[in-house]
C-alpha cells in the first residue's frame, strides 16, 4: 500500500511507450504497406530515439512525480502533453533529418499513431490503479456505510475523498438528494437517494449507520428539522472540516481528512443575531475598558469582542491568577498591537475596586464577574450575597465615584421569580443598579448609565450542560438529567456577547435588556441527541438516569417576570424589561443590612432578608422553603 517512487513510475511509463510503439508501427506498416527503406533508421534505432525523446518530455512536464492512485485531470493532461510533444518533436527531427543527410528517422505516420496509443496505455494506467487502489479500500477498510448529504460538489468532493482515503472508517455508497437539485439516477457510480419516506426503508435495507454532511450544505438547511429523521431512527449525523481548510491540504492530507459528528449547538434552533457594528464601534473605539471576571467564559469573549473595536486599553480584572494569565498571553498574541492591562483583584474587595478604577479611569466597565452555579450558592448564600451583591455594589459605586460613562452589568434568566439563591441575588444587584442610577440621575443627567442585561444558558461555558454531557458520554455513561419535563432557554457564548455590546450602546440609563431567544429546549432532548451524535444509542448503548431536581432548581426558566412588559428596541432581537421600580432610599439600607447579615455566618437569616428585598422569591426543593410558609 506504499506509493510507488517517481522513478518506478518513470520506467513503467517508458515500458508502456515501448508497448506504444509496436503497435503503432505493426498498425502503420499494415495500413499502409510500407517496405524497408534502406535510407531509414533499423527500428531499434527508432525506437531508441523516440525514448530518449519522449524521456526528455517526460521530465519537462513532470508527469511522473504524481501518485497514481491520487491521479487528477491535471496528471492527465501532464501526460498528454509529454506524449504530443514528443510526437511533434520526432516529426520535426525526421523532417530535418530527410532534407539535410536524406537520413529518414522514422514513419511520420507511426509517430502520429504513437501519440493516441501511447496516451490510451499511460491514461487507462493511471485511471485502472486509480480504480482499482478505490476498490480495495473499499473492500479491506471503511467498515461503516454512509450517504453523503447533497448532490453538489462538495459532497461529491466528500465522496471522492472517502473512496481514496487509506485509513477511513467510514464507506460511502450513495448520495441523498433533498429535492432542490436536478434529480439524479447515479453519481460517481453510487445510487442516488431521495430524501422522502422510503429512504429508512432503504438505510435500514442497506444497513447504512451514518449519513455525512457538508458543513456548506449545514448553511443550506434547517439542521434541527432536515437532519432530525436521521436521529430519530439512530442513525449518526457526521461532518468535516471546511474546503477553506481543504485548500491548505496536499492531496495526500485530503486523504485522511478528519471526520466528526456535528455539534449539538447546529440542532438547537435560535433565532440569527445581528449588531449594529458600526454603533459598537463609535462606543468603544479609543476607550478605557474594564471588563470584571475577564477569565472566565463570557469575560474572555467579551474581551476578546472588545480588542475588535480597537479600544485605547483593555483592562481585565479576575481573581483567578493561571485563567488570567493565560488569557492575557493569548490576547497579546491574536492582537499584538492592542493594550492590554491584567489585574488581579476581587471585587468583593472595595479598597482593591477602587484603586483600579481610579487609576486607570475606564470610560465603560462591562461588569461579568458573579457566582453562577445554583446549587453551591445553594449551600453557601451568604458566599452569594458577598460575591453578586457586594461585588455589585463595590463595582457600580466606584464607578459613579470617578465619573464611569457606562456600567453593564450581566444578570441572568434566573432572577426572574428567583427560586433559588443565585437568582435572588442578580436580582438584588439588578435592583441595586437601577434604583442607584434613578436616584442620581435626577441631579446628574450626564452621570453614570447603568444598563443591565439578561441571558438564558449559555452554551459551552464553565460549568453547562453540554461539557457535562459530553464528558459523560465519552466514560461510556450514564448521563444524568435531573428531570425527564427541564427545559431551558440556550445562546452560544458570542450570541451572549453581542447582546452585552449592543446593549452597551443602546440603553441610556436603567434598563434591563432581554433577548429573543426563540424557543426553549427539553434537556432530555438534548441528551438523548448528544448521545446519538456520538454514534450511541440512547436508552440502549449509553444510559440516561433522572437524578431528580436540585435544590433551588426550576422546571422552566422565564425571561420576563410574569407582571412585566417588554417595549421593542432598533434591534429586533432586543427587548426592554418594564420591572418594578424600587426607590434608593428604601434599597440601599435593606442591602447594606442585607451584606452585613450575610457576615454573621446565619445563612437563614441572610435568605429571609433576600426575601424581604424580593417578595417573588420563593424557594423550591430548597430548606429555604420553610421561610416562604
Amino acid at each position: 500500500m506504499s506509493y510507488l517512487p517517481r522513478w518506478g513510475v518513470l520506467l513503467i511509463d517508458l515500458f508502456l511507450c515501448v508497448v506504444a510503439f509496436a503497435i503503432s508501427y505493426w498498425i502503420g506498416k499494415g495500413l499502409f504497406a510500407y517496405g524497408i527503406d534502406e535510407n531509414m533508421l533499423p527500428i531499434w534505432g527508432q525506437l531508441l530515439l523516440l525514448l530518449i525523446v519522449q524521456t526528455v518530455c517526460f521530465w519537462c512536464f513532470h508527469s511522473y512525480s504524481g501518485v497514481l492512485r491520487y491521479s487528477t485531470f491535471i496528471d492527465t493532461l501532464k501526460v498528454l502533453f509529454s506524449v504530443v510533444t514528443s510526437g511533434v518533436v520526432v516529426i520535426i527531427l525526421n523532417i530535418v533529418s530527410i532534407h539535410t543527410y536524406n537520413i529518414k528517422l522514422c514513419l511520420n505516420t507511426v509517430t502520429i499513431i504513437y501519440i493516441f496509443v501511447s496516451f490510451m496505455l499511460l491514461f487507462c494506467l493511471r485511471v485502472g490503479i486509480k480504480t482499482l487502489f478505490e476498490t480495495m479500500q473499499q473492500s479491506i477498510s471503511g467498515s461503516k456505510k454512509v450517504l453523503i448529504y447533497g448532490t453538489r460538489q462538495a459532497g461529491i468532493a466528500i465522496a471522492s475523498m472517502l473512496r481514496t482515503s487509506g485509513d477511513s472508517d467510514y464507506r460511502a455508497v450513495g448520495f441523498i438528494e433533498d429535492g432542490k437539485q436536478k434529480k439524479r439516477i447515479s453519481l460517481l457510480g453510487m445510487k442516488v437517494y431521495e430524501k422522502d419516506t422510503r429512504l429508512l426503508r432503504e438505510i435500514q435495507k442497506e444497513g447504512i449507520r451514518a449519513v455525512i454532511v457538508s458543513p456548506l450544505k449545514m448553511k443550506e438547511i434547517n439542521p434541527a428539522k432536515d437532519l432530525k429523521m436521521f436521529l430519530d431512527n439512530n442513525i449518526q449525523v457526521l461532518t468535516t472540516p471546511y474546503f477553506t481548510e481543504w485548500d491548505k491540504m496536499t492531496e495526500t492530507d485530503k486523504s485522511s481528512v478528519k471526520i466528526d459528528s456535528i455539534q449539538i449547538e447546529d440542532l438547537l434552533e435560535r433565532p440569527a443575531f445581528d449588531i449594529d457594528t458600526e454603533n459598537v464601534n463609535n462606543t468603544l473605539n479609543g476607550k478605557v475598558i474594564l471588563v470584571t471576571g475577564a477569565a472566565g467564559s463570557i469575560g474572555s469573549e467579551l474581551a476578546k469582542e472588545i480588542l475588535g473595536f480597537n479600544p485605547r486599553v483593555l483592562i481585565l480584572f479576575d481573581q483567578a491568577e493561571s485563567a488570567l494569565h493565560d488569557l492575557t498571553l493569548d490576547l497579546r498574541k491574536e492582537f499584538p498591537e492592542q493594550r492590554l492591562i491584567a489585574c488581579i483583584g476581587d471585587i468583593r474587595d472595595r479598597h482593591r475596586v477602587e484603586e483600579i478604577i481610579a487609576d486607570m479611569r475606564p470610560s465603560i466597565i462591562y461588569h461579568a464577574a458573579a457566582y453562577k452555579h445554583v446549587p453551591l450558592m445553594e449551600d453557601h448564600p451568604n458566599e452569594a450575597v458577598h460575591a453578586n451583591v457586594l461585588g455589585t455594589k463595590n463595582m457600580a459605586d466606584m464607578a459613579v465615584k470617578y465619573g464611569v460613562e457606562r456600567f453593564v452589568m450581566i444578570s441572568t434568566d434566573k432572577a426572574v421569580n428567583p427560586t433559588n439563591i443565585m437568582g435572588a441575588s442578580k436580582r438584588i444587584a439588578e435592583i441595586y443598579v437601577q434604583s442607584l442610577y434613578k436616584h442620581i440621575a435626577k441631579d446628574n443627567p450626564a452621570c453614570t448609565r447603568f444598563i443591565t442585561t439578561r441571558f438564558g444558558n449559555v452554551l459551552g461555558s464553565n460549568g453547562s450542560v453540554i461539557p457535562y454531557f459530553k464528558k459523560q458520554i465519552a466514560a461510556g455513561g450514564p448521563v444524568t438529567v435531573t428531570h425527564p419535563e427541564i427545559i431551558r432557554y440556550f445562546m452560544t457564548i458570542p450570541e451572549a456577547c453581542c447582546l452585552v455590546l449592543e446593549a452597551g450602546t443602546l440603553g441610556a440609563g436603567g434598563e434591563i435588556f432581554v433577548f429573543d431567544m426563540g424557543h426553549p429546549v427539553k434537556i432530555l432532548d438534548m441528551a438523548k441527541n448528544m448521545i446519538r451524535l456520538a454514534g450511541y444509542v440512547p436508552g440502549k448503548d449509553i444510559q440516561i438516569l433522572f437524578t431528580g431536581l436540585r435544590p433551588g432548581e426550576k422546571l422552566y426558566e422565564e425571561l420576563l417576570n410574569s407582571k412585566e412588559t417588554t417595549i421593542p428596541t432598533t434591534n429586533d432581537k432586543i427587548l426592554i424589561a418594564k420591572v418594578r421600580e424600587m426607590q434608593f432610599s428604601e434599597v440601599e439600607p435593606q442591602i447594606n443590612k442585607l451584606i452585613d447579615i450575610s457576615y454573621q455566618s446565619k445563612p437563614f437569616m441572610t435568605v429571609s432578608l433576600m426575601k424581604e428585598i424580593v417578595p417573588e422569591f420563593v424557594s423550591r426543593n430548597s430548606i429555604y422553603e420553610q421561610l416562604d410558609k
